[in-house]
């Protein structure tokens, strides 16, 4: 497993690699945009950096709504804490779900509920399914110009909006079968992820409140992280509509998030640049928002290396 891991990390260095040097040969990187040093530009960036903290907040409160459907109350800045640290070992660590599986491991020392923990974590994760998708179709909606300028990543952003829906829908219909709940109860892996669905679809079915309190804090966090962006595109001098942000940058999450480059480098720029490039942003400078969205969560990330550390450090000495 160890040998497969390594290997897997390999080709996503190597694929992280490739996709940004075939990015530089078809952006012309000297026409690369920087932020310009001016007070404006420093307020936009000052923005977004405090839109993305803002945005781990509600990530927080997300979290913990899924927890009381568990019944799993926990405070929210030790949620808060270990959604930092888990930010940070995904941005330094090659894997997508490296902060996952420490929040879930953090959190399970802390209540001693490890499957409900690992539970909290993959419905909130869900959520995304649920939310992305729907804030890109309806800005596509109330902004029908966006089909007309750029059709074909309007198209394609229809196209995987559904599709995901489509996932989601036959994950649930599948988690929530009795049947099925019981054959993955206590398994490992895939099974494992459906007994997670299985457990806080039973929950939530339950306690609809909590449910919609999920669903709320859910649109709020990814809502924040769709500003941030817009943010980090006003810092560049770039203008991108806010009704584009939310049609083709929840669509960008969507991809960036797929297991094939380090922290989404290569495959976000190059997503922003098929979105943005038929608005008439150039090449380069979709390139450079994707790059500085990225910079600026790495940033914010670096905030929670003292809880990384410091739950290291308790883990050792209960060890």
């Amino acid at each position: 497993m160890d040998h497969r891991r390594r290997q897997a990390t390999t080709l996503r260095v190597v694929a992280t690699v490739a996709m940004l040097a075939w990015l530089s040969g078809h952006v012309h990187l000297s026409r690369l945009r920087l932020p310009a040093a001016h007070l404006a530009t420093l307020g936009w960036l000052a923005a977004a950096v405090a839109m993305t903290l803002v945005g781990i907040a509600l990530a927080a409160l997300r979290w913990q709504r899924v927890l009381a459907v568990l019944g799993l109350p926990t405070g929210l800045a030790s949620l808060f804490r270990h959604h930092l640290a888990g930010l940070f070992v995904g941005n330094f660590l090659p894997t997508t779900i490296g902060g996952d599986v420490m929040r879930a491991t953090r959190l399970s020392a802390d209540n001693g509920q490890a499957p409900a923990s690992v539970a909290s974590v993959v419905l909130e994760r869900l959520t995304g399914w649920l939310v992305l998708p729907v804030l890109s179709l309806v800005a596509l909606v109330v902004n029908p110009g966006l089909r007309r300028i750029a059709p074909r990543p309007a198209a394609t952003a229809q196209l995987v909006a559904l599709a995901t829906l489509g996932l989601l829908v036959a994950l649930l219909a599948v988690a929530a079968s009795a049947t099925v709940g019981r054959r993955v109860a206590g398994t490992e892996g895939w099974r494992r992820f459906t007994g997670a669905v299985h457990l806080g679809l039973a929950r939530a079915r339950r306690r609809p409140g909590l449910a919609f309190e999920i669903l709320t804090a859910g649109f709020a966090y990814q809502l924040a992280v769709m500003l941030a962006a817009f943010l980090a595109a006003r810092t560049l001098g770039l203008s991108v509509g806010w009704t584009a942000i939310l049609a083709f940058f929840p669509i960008v999450a969507i991809i960036q998030v797929l297991p094939l480059t380090v922290g989404g480098l290569g495959t976000r720029e190059a997503a922003l640049v098929f979105f943005l490039a038929p608005l008439g942003v150039p090449r380069a400078d979709a390139f450079a928002l994707g790059l500085l969205v990225y910079l600026v969560n790495v940033a914010v990330s670096l905030l929670g290396a003292p809880a990384f550390a410091l739950g290291a450090r308790r883990a050792g000495a209960a060890a």
